[in-house]
């Protein structure tokens, strides 16, 4: 076999592998099947629908398509060697390199191959031990993390807040829309901790604050977490704080509590008491999901609550503002001395350095 025989061999090998792990060819079943049935002539009778289904299509589209045009291409290419003909090494050489480059961009999907790193996002954000400083926080992080989303495009959507007495906020949920959301955004679940000189002491004495931060994949199709009605307990009240007449007098609020796990949703946004219970279901299933997730289980019935608090020795991250300015990632030991970057939404290199942690892990 020659050498260039055995290059291209190994890159098909190669390709196959990663297509293999990332369910190319169960992703490809699934896309046929959404385009037949979007070809139904009764296909648009219900627009909301047709149009999940398009959204599907269009994002299945994007992962499969390149992949399955690698695979052919790859396939040609050994053909082509297979004749053997000396006047097209030079030729052949080149069509390796270019496959060898766009493998190798493709191959980036790799680290997005969980079950729901194509998923939308859950962000949750709650204060932790220090008091006002840690509220304020919170605020923090809330800012870091939008700053983030608007230099990426992606959208989002609060959901749900709760400011602090003096300043910050207690807790604050959001729901994030963009490519590979969940799988960038996993990474980032854990207590944040902040040292710095404190705004809220009189004395300025340096302050130890901590945050915690939740990502959940959106999951916004019953069918793929499926709950007990029977493990669900239900609680409406009267909504309080800032909205519109009807938001504050009848009740629309709506409390979830998962009795088996003890997870407790409490949405009150909406006017509609039908809308929370919506809302606060999708968000109920997404963080079982990732509860799951954590604890590799089968069953929702095999789940245990959460219990990391936020608060020292649990954190994952430490953003030291004084007596020095650095960033450090405990889990990757990445670590950056412009903690004011990061504060400003520039996460790209701590969320690449968690990727390629877990794919050596």
């Amino acid at each position: 076999m020659s050498e260039q025989t055995q290059s291209i061999e190994e890159l098909r090998a190669g390709i196959g592998d990663a297509a293999g792990r990332l369910k190319i060819d169960a992703l490809a079943n699934e896309l046929t099947a959404l385009r037949a049935e979007s070809q139904q002539l009764d296909f648009w009778t219900d627009t909301n629908n047709a149009q999940t289904i398009m959204q599907q299509i269009a994002k299945l589209e994007a992962r499969v398509t390149p992949w399955q045009e690698l695979i052919k291409s790859a396939d040609d290419l050994a053909e082509l060697t297979a004749l053997n003909d000396a006047s097209m090494q030079v030729e052949l050489d080149q069509q390796l390199q270019e496959l060898s480059k766009k493998f190798d961009a493709l191959k980036e999907d790799l680290k997005f191959a969980g079950p729901y790193d194509d998923h939308d996002a859950i962000l949750t954000l709650s204060a932790g031990a220090g008091g006002t400083d840690a509220q304020d926080w919170t605020q923090m992080l809330f800012r870091m993390y939008t700053r983030f989303f608007e230099k990426n495009g992606w959208k989002y959507a609060l959901v749900e807040e709760s400011t602090g007495e003096e300043a910050g906020l207690k807790s604050a949920t959001l729901e994030v829309s963009g490519a590979y959301a969940y799988g960038k955004l996993k990474g980032e679940q854990g207590v944040h901790r902040l040292v710095r000189l404190s705004p809220f002491n009189s004395d300025n004495l340096r302050q130890t604050s901590f945050a915690k931060v939740e990502i959940a994949p959106k999951i916004d199709k019953p069918e793929e977490v499926e709950i007990d009605e029977k493990d669900l307990k239900v609680d409406v009240y009267r909504s309080g704080g800032h909205g519109g007449q009807s938001v504050n007098t009848t009740d629309s609020a709506v409390r979830i509590t998962h009795i088996p796990t003890g997870l407790v949703v409490a949405i009150q946004n909406e006017r509609s008491q039908l809308q929370n219970r919506e809302t606060a279901l999708t968000i109920l299933r997404s963080r079982l999901a990732q509860l799951q997730l954590e604890q590799h289980a089968a069953k929702l019935s095999e789940l245990k609550g959460p219990n990391q608090s936020a608060e020292w020795g649990n954190q994952i991250r430490s953003y030291v503002l004084h007596p020095y300015k650095q960033v450090k990632d405990l889990r990757t030991k990445y670590e950056t001395s412009d903690p004011d970057a990061v504060l400003d939404g520039n996460l790209d290199s701590l969320i690449s350095a968690y990727l390629e942690h877990s794919l050596e892990a």
